[in-house]
């Protein structure tokens, strides 16, 4: 008996022996890791070209910003903005309250006008400009986007102030987003 125990002890030593050299993973050196995310984040660049041309986007928002720099969280399924061909939605909401759309803010749904694309290779990020004609205003928008898919885009009107949506892109299809009612 006591053979038998010593027996399965140095089989399972040699198990786990066996099972820990397999796992150990590859180190990278630094300057290995510094390539690997320039090349990550040069696709990125890439596919952020394609998506911003083929106007077939949604930027959700996980903070809003007022142009005094106050930033609050908020829920990025019901606040967005939307992108689909020439057709645009500005969307603000809230889980706590009604609202005008239905989910606690204001949805604005209009066509697209002007549509202006800036590319910095040397940054590797984007901008965007172009206005949204809706049944409840004329909105300017000023997106920047960065290949690591940190985006922001700041909305004026003809009054007075600004909003801003800081948040990430993502595509139509993979979106969460839940349109409320327009405003209207």
């Amino acid at each position: 008996m006591k053979m038998k125990m010593v027996n399965l002890f140095f089989v399972l030593g040699f198990f786990l022996i066996s099972l820990f050299s397999n796992s150990q993973d590859i180190k990278l050196t630094r300057q290995e890791r510094k390539e690997v995310r320039k090349a990550q984040l040069d696709a990125n660049f890439n596919i952020l070209d394609s998506l911003l041309n083929a106007k077939n986007f949604v930027l959700e928002a996980d903070y809003l910003q007022n142009n005094f720099g106050v930033r609050i969280p908020v829920l990025s399924t019901l606040n967005f903005i939307k992108i689909g061909g020439s057709k645009g939605v500005l969307q603000t909401g809230s889980a706590l309250s009604m609202g005008y759309n239905n989910v606690g803010g204001v949805t604005a749904e209009g066509n697209i006008g002007a549509w202006e694309i800036n590319k910095n290779i040397k940054k590797l990020s984007y901008t965007l400009h172009f206005s949204l004609l809706t049944q409840i205003g004329h909105y300017d928008v000023f997106m920047m986007v960065n290949s690591d898919n940190n985006a922001s885009a700041t909305i004026t009107g003809l009054g007075p102030g600004q909003l801003t949506w800081v948040g990430h892109l993502e595509t139509i299809d993979n979106s969460r987003i839940f349109k409320g009612q327009n405003s209207i």
